[in-house]
């Protein structure tokens, strides 16, 4: 380990390790070093409460507990007081204005899978819980990014959504395995599956046609996405348009394959990612 690495608090570096080699480590790599030790922050905070919330250890009721803790420690933290969970944050809220409303709507997210596996939700508490779990980091991130709140947050609601949506498309049998279906009751109603249970609807090959309804919502949110980065807003933003390039790209090849039963979870292979981030990310 060199001397710049021990520097970083534990839980900065063990999310660094753990992200080596994805797609999310090639977009860190293209920002300058404080940048990206307050994106990994950010990421180890997503890390830490995510765990609580999918990790299956506890009650229900104990489980939101210890994200009411968190959301406590984050009051000492805004409160100038000495936090005992978020140290590891009081950098990166410091140096770029990182507000405590979007830490708090992250947790909200997660106590949704608390509160009760999703199963089947209906369209506004689907984008609800995209916006809780994925755009708001966005907004957290636009803020290291040196984004404006007007374009930036505009392009965390888009591409926030985007990239959960994506999410969901890819994982279905992961997140069935713990009981959740996170596919929106109207979509899958309109193909003409009534079952909520995880299982049940992604054994029925009209699953493929609700998929193909959550990816073309997706690829609306891309599109918005681009269009406010190709406005050039001031700010870094090669590296949220790499994220939204790969994203895109893993949302494209498993459409390819469809989603109709047996599945299989679309990677992108080195080459393929190093060609996006080559065109996307150093040239883009």
């Amino acid at each position: 380990m060199n001397a710049a690495a021990s520097d970083l608090a534990p839980e900065i570096r063990a999310v660094q390790e753990k992200a080596a080699g994805s797609s999310f480590y090639s977009a860190m790599r293209l920002m300058p070093k404080a940048e990206r030790e307050a994106m990994f922050a950010i990421y180890a905070f997503c890390r830490a409460v995510d765990d609580i919330a999918d990790d299956g250890i506890g009650t229900r009721p104990e489980r939101h507990a210890a994200l009411d803790v968190w959301r406590a420690d984050l009051d000492k933290l805004y409160a100038g007081d000495a936090p005992r969970l978020s140290t590891f944050l009081i950098e990166a809220v410091n140096r770029y204005g990182l507000r405590q409303e979007d830490f708090l709507a992250v947790i909200d997210g997660m106590d949704m899978d608390v509160a009760e596996d999703i199963r089947a939700p209906d369209l506004a508490t689907l984008d609800l819980y995209c916006d809780r779990v994925a755009s708001a980091v966005g907004r957290l991130s636009v803020k290291v990014f040196g984004m404006a709140e007007e374009p930036g947050f505009d392009l965390a609601h888009h591409l926030g959504r985007a990239l959960q949506l994506t999410n969901i498309l890819r994982d279905l049998d992961e997140d069935a395995g713990i009981g959740r279906l996170y596919l929106p009751r109207d979509y899958l109603r309109a193909t003409g599956i009534e079952s909520d249970d995880p299982v049940a609807a992604l054994a029925d090959p009209r699953i493929d046609a609700a998929c193909r309804k959550v990816a073309a919502l997706a690829h609306e949110h891309y599109a918005e996405a681009e269009r406010i980065m190709r406005a050039r807003p001031k700010g870094r933003i090669k590296t949220p348009r790499l994220m939204g390039a790969v994203y895109g790209e893993i949302l494209r090849e498993t459409e390819k394959v469809g989603w109709a039963p047996p599945r299989h979870r679309v990677s992108l292979s080195k080459p393929k990612l190093l060609g996006i981030v080559a065109a996307h990310g150093l040239f883009g």
